[in-house]
């Protein structure tokens, strides 16, 4: 695999390490730190395990031992980020951290290197305002671990530059990840805000006595979560009426709205916000092209059951 332009990783945990396979996967050049020494010390050998279960999975188009030689553990910060066209900061999740070790590679990093945090909830604008670099400085919050689980979430400060964030996009998707831009900031951008959302419904159905948390899981691995793996929320609700969109809002929308009033959100879904989702969806789906659509959905469905029943099995 040709090489390509070296990457920077400030954090060896759970995050630090995907992201290690996943640029090194795709033929990247990483250097990788932790102040924890012990920390470091044993990062190389939890690589080198997920490696070699990926390439038990037929997930690597090359050796274990190709990728693993791709990646080094760097002395300190300095000698990591020597180079480095893209610095990803895998560090605590508290602003006091992230701000300090911002402030240290706003300094080392070359002036053209772009500054990455893979922070889960806290906004750049938190931790990057007073650097001289600031303009070069965003989110990219991963899912974990990376490397399985593809969506990266770009998301820029007030002060980022536009081709910070396109740079960081395309790199993300070069690495085979999945990237969405998030257009301005909010906290815990749109991943965790969605999955907060049935996490926090979730509890309360067990704090009210509706259901054991053994069969909440189950109903969403067996339920949306089979759906999930294939289309999104409002693909789903496309596909799931022949009037698509706008139908499934006239059937739904109401009982979602007093289930919603219960737990004391009112956000109803207006006339203009359904036909604004009802606009984009025709935009990527044609009516004409809706059946097939769903037989492909379908298909994709076969698919998953397939496997699900093979490993059962």
């Amino acid at each position: 695999m040709q090489a390509r332009q070296p990457i920077a990783l400030i954090g060896s945990g759970t995050i630090g390490r995907g992201w290690a396979i996943v640029f090194a996967r795709a033929g990247h050049r990483v250097a990788l730190f932790d102040k924890e020494p012990r920390a470091l010390d044993e990062a190389m050998g939890l690589i080198e395990s997920s490696l070699r279960d990926l390439s038990a999975f037929a997930l690597l188009d090359e050796a274990p031992s190709a990728v693993l030689a791709r990646i080094r553990l760097a002395r300190d910060p300095g000698d990591a980020v020597a180079g480095a066209v893209h610095v990803q900061e895998s560090v605590a999740e508290t602003v006091e951290v992230k701000r300090a070790v911002f402030a240290e590679l706003d300094r080392l990093a070359a002036p053209d290197a772009l500054l990455a945090s893979s922070s889960s909830a806290i906004v750049a604008s938190r931790f990057t305002e007073g650097l001289e670099g600031r303009g070069r400085c965003l989110i990219a919050h991963p899912a974990a671990p990376p490397f399985l689980v593809p969506i990266v979430e770009i998301v820029p400060a007030p002060w980022t530059d536009p081709g910070a964030v396109e740079s960081a996009r395309a790199l993300m998707e070069r690495a085979g990840q999945t990237p969405i831009v998030v257009k301005r900031e909010i906290e815990g951008f749109v991943f965790n805000r969605l999955q907060g959302a049935l996490l926090r419904e979730a509890y309360c159905l067990i704090r009210d006595g509706y259901a054991t948390a053994e069969d909440i899981d189950r109903a969403v691995v067996a339920g949306p979560g089979r759906r999930w793996a294939i289309t999104g929320p409002f693909e789903n609700a496309d596909l799931n009426y022949r009037g698509g969109v706008r139908e499934h809002a006239t059937r739904m929308g109401p009982a979602y709205a007093r289930m919603g009033a219960e737990r004391g959100q009112d956000d109803p879904w207006t006339d203009e916000l359904v036909a604004g989702v009802e606009a984009e969806r025709h935009a990527l789906l044609p009516r004409g092209d809706w059946a097939e659509r769903v037989a492909w959905r379908d298909r994709r469905l076969m698919a998953l059951a397939a496997l699900w029943r093979r490993d059962s099995d």
